[in-house]
């Protein structure tokens, strides 16, 4: 079901992976929008009042204030042309499952590189390791997670293979190692140009600079 075009604006931050989902989401279907960039170590009062969590992305639609990247993807998926979601029910509730388990992956990806030390890094490493291993054995060897068609579970997995752009210039960490439909996935998605797009050309530094911050076990491992 489509709704009559509104006015839309993304509120968004340069590095968050969440941000990310909706904006190829947006480019996938065409949408127009705006877009704010805040810096979220320095929130504007007016992000304040209107966020609830204080988190991005938030969208703006004609003034109504929507949070939490799932409800932001699912709301343009059901009022916009060109629907990203399967249409069967039981399909699209399992791909909703997946979204999930991105994010999921993205919170261990926080802590492996938040970790403060090389034990704490080491078991997070696991962590993350065990989890694309159960994303292997879902994958089906064609272009995108469900087949031939792109789907919300390929935006939402696209942010989490970037971080891995950065993290394999520190070092092999042996994450991603030996899972060959998952690399073949990640080199797609990010071949695709709405995911290409999703961030600026500075990506790799402003992340990379961020991680550097982060007085963790991996910031010790940047040179």
């Amino acid at each position: 079901m489509t709704e009559q075009r509104r006015s839309l604006n993304l509120v968004s931050h340069h590095l968050c992976p969440y941000v990310q989902r909706a904006l190829i989401a947006l480019a996938e279907k065409g949408v127009p929008h705006e877009r704010t960039y805040i810096d979220l170590s320095d929130k504007p009062e007016w992000f304040k009042r209107i966020s609830p969590l204080g988190r991005v992305p938030l969208l703006l639609v004609d003034g109504a204030v929507l949070f939490e990247s799932a409800v932001i993807v699912d709301y343009l998926d059901e009022t916009t042309p060109h629907p990203l979601h399967p249409r069967d029910p039981l399909a699209k509730a399992m791909h909703r499952s997946w979204v999930e388990f991105a994010s999921a992956v993205l919170s261990d990806i926080g802590g492996f590189y938040a970790a403060p030390d090389a034990a704490g890094f080491e078991q997070k490493r696991r962590t993350l390791a065990a989890r694309f291993g159960t994303l292997e054995a879902a994958l089906n060897g064609n272009p995108w997670f469900g087949g031939p068609d792109f789907s919300l579970v390929d935006a939402a997995f696209a942010p989490v293979f970037r971080y891995f752009d950065v993290f394999d210039r520190i070092g092999d960490f042996g994450v991603l190692a030996d899972l060959p439909k998952a690399a073949a996935w990640r080199r797609a998605l990010l071949e695709r140009p709405s995911v290409r797009n999703a961030v600026a050309a500075d990506y790799p530094d402003r992340l990379k600079s961020f991680l550097k911050q982060r007085n963790s076990h991996l910031s010790t491992l940047i040179h």
